[in-house]
């Protein structure tokens, strides 16, 4: 069963600084809520087919997922497959640059799952698009205003 659904969100900040902010992995912790690390795997950081390890504390839970770089054609564009136990996610993001002093993100997701997972993404699928629209807020928040989530 695959789920797919797009989320966008409109920041008051130039495309060039959302973006760098976005391309900075030192900035995780400030809007993806529960992220512990990044550590490269292969390929060049932040490059089309590179892979790294994501953790992340979710409640009482650790988490690990490994993204893949797909396609990376920043500005406008950032693609990755993120695979964990049971999913594999296709993230593409693109930048809009609305006017001189707003962007707009459009974040697409595809999930394909399998066990308890496939069967959440059946009874509650709105619970996906939900937690992938608050961290577009999350980031939005950070971007404009600062904020961060980092403990």
């Amino acid at each position: 069963m695959a789920l797919k659904y797009t989320c966008e969100i409109t920041i008051n900040k130039p495309r060039e600084e959302v973006v760098r902010l976005m391309d900075d992995p030192a900035n995780m912790k400030h809007w993806q809520p529960g992220f512990i690390s990044l550590e490269p795997l292969t390929g060049t950081p932040g490059e089309k087919g590179a892979k790294s390890l994501l953790k992340y504390k979710m409640g009482r839970r650790d988490m690990e997922m490994t993204e893949t770089i797909s396609e990376r054609n920043l500005p406008e564009i950032f693609s990755a497959i993120y695979e964990a136990e049971n999913v594999w996610n296709e993230q593409i993001n693109r930048f809009i640059e609305v006017d001189a002093y707003t962007t707009k993100w459009v974040s697409e997701s595809v999930f394909k799952m399998g066990g308890p997972m496939k069967l959440m993404a059946w009874l509650m699928p709105g619970m996906f698009k939900k937690q992938s629209q608050q961290y577009l807020g999350h980031f939005k928040a950070f971007v404009e205003e600062g904020k961060s989530l980092a403990k």
